[in-house]
């Protein structure tokens, strides 16, 4: 017998369950230095910044597409933003929630969003070679 009620509307993961899949999935496309930063009470925009890095140009462009495609895929989500995608040297990618900044090394040495950021509770996720 077939079933005629509607599957339920998938809800909205946590924000610390959203940064843990993202996590993953920048894992995945092979991302070095994963570090979650948790802003819950520095920030007002965000609860956290997610910042991994990409050996290439090519390789960060790959890492943002194996977030954008696997939220999307596995929780109907987007980003609201994309930011830095054609030059792929600092790509950001804003989905409320949490902020996603995939840099390649040189940019990363550059900006060292962990130094500003300081004051906030870090998390390396994964620590790659």
């Amino acid at each position: 017998m077939l079933s005629t009620t509607a599957a339920p509307e998938q809800q909205r993961p946590s924000p610390g369950e959203l940064v843990q899949s993202i996590a993953a999935l920048a894992a995945d496309k092979k991302a070095h230095d994963v570090v979650e930063l948790d802003l819950r009470g520095v920030l007002g925009f965000t609860d956290y910044f997610l910042v991994c890095t990409g050996n290439t140009e090519r390789q960060a462009k790959a890492i943002h597409d194996g977030i954008l495609r696997g939220l999307k895929d596995d929780r109907s989500l987007t980003p609201r933003r994309v930011e830095g995608l054609t030059q792929a040297r600092w790509i950001l990618m804003d989905y409320l929630d949490v902020v996603v900044h995939i840099f390649t090394p040189d940019m990363r040495e550059y900006y060292r969003l962990e130094h500003l950021w300081g004051e906030a509770p870090a998390r390396v996720v994964a620590a790659t070679e």
